[in-house]
């Protein structure tokens, strides 16, 4: 490990950030030096300019992934090696809010239904029914399972806040029928990692990815589908179904409501509940003669 680097885990890890947050923000530094040849601390405001640059013009990523890279470099100059940092010279990226592309409740029956594994669709499952993170799935604990208040308890979960979440009674069943058949019972984690699933860690966040693309690809999907995607998919289909905002914020965990009310946009329900203008305008049923 270089000095720059200890350096640095040791400024995020003081200041208690996330462990996805330290990796992303130390790739990012690797990968500026990479890019450049040359250690991050010698190179200038510059330097980081081109470097935005690239990765629009040439990696062709979001707009939120190219600010949370400047976030990490902003992180890097100013609190681990102590130098100044312009913001009218390093400006974040506009950002753009596309629509989250939905499946259907029939769609999401059939990619759960073409999961690889059992163990797949059990990740599948959970996903779906509860509308988590991946990186929450995949922390999740044997003791975080309440079936006597038909709850599951979410730990450090974005912004490193805990929620409660409902326990649905066909994911309870399915998850007792699951652990029946297991021939190794795990002690810890819901979802163990490993080749066989029997590790003391837990599955890694890729791990959960994965398991969504394999369902995807079997079930013709895989253009649309990634994690992320049932958690979409659980948020509309709960507002379709007469859920309030308010409530799917707090299930969601979101910090404001105004990150809820995306699915205002997603729901068939609300669409077609309401009226366009033209409905009502009194027209003649004679259309002008020319073209």
């Amino acid at each position: 490990m270089t000095h720059l680097r200890k350096m640095m885990l040791e400024e995020l890890e003081r200041r208690n950030y996330a462990q996805t947050t330290i990796d992303c923000y130390i790739q990012t530094i690797e990968d500026f030096a990479r890019y450049f040849r040359r250690p991050p601390d010698q190179l200038t405001p510059e330097h980081i300019r081109e470097y935005q640059a690239y990765l629009f013009r040439e990696r062709k990523l979001a707009a939120s992934t190219v600010t949370q890279r400047l976030a990490a470099l902003r992180f890097f100059y100013t609190q681990t090696i102590k130098k100044a940092w312009s913001v009218a010279d390093t400006p974040y990226p506009k950002k753009t809010r596309p629509l989250p592309s939905i499946l259907s409740s029939e769609e999401v029956a059939h990619l759960i239904d073409s999961s690889q594994t059992r163990f797949h669709r059990m990740v599948l499952m959970t996903l779906y029914g509860t509308g988590v993170r991946r990186a929450e799935l995949a922390r999740l604990q044997i003791s975080d399972i309440d079936s006597r208040r038909m709850v599951i308890h979410i730990r450090g979960g974005k912004g490193r806040q805990d929620r409660d979440i409902m326990l649905s009674p066909t994911l309870l069943e399915a998850l007792r029928d699951y652990w029946r058949g297991l021939k190794r019972k795990p002690t810890e984690w819901l979802f163990p990692g490993g080749s066989r699933h029997t590790s003391n860690r837990p599955i890694t966040p890729r791990a959960v990815w994965y398991a969504c693309q394999r369902a995807a690809q079997r079930a013709g999907l895989q253009n649309r589908v990634h994690p992320h995607t049932l958690r979409h998919c659980f948020a509309t289909h709960l507002l379709e179904n007469g859920a309030d905002l308010r409530t799917i914020q707090l299930l969601l965990g979101h910090h404001d409501l105004k990150e809820t009310t995306i699915y205002l946009h997603l729901s068939r329900r609300h669409l077609n509940a309401t009226a366009s203008p033209l409905d009502s305008l009194q027209l003649k049923d004679k259309s002008p003669q020319n073209p």
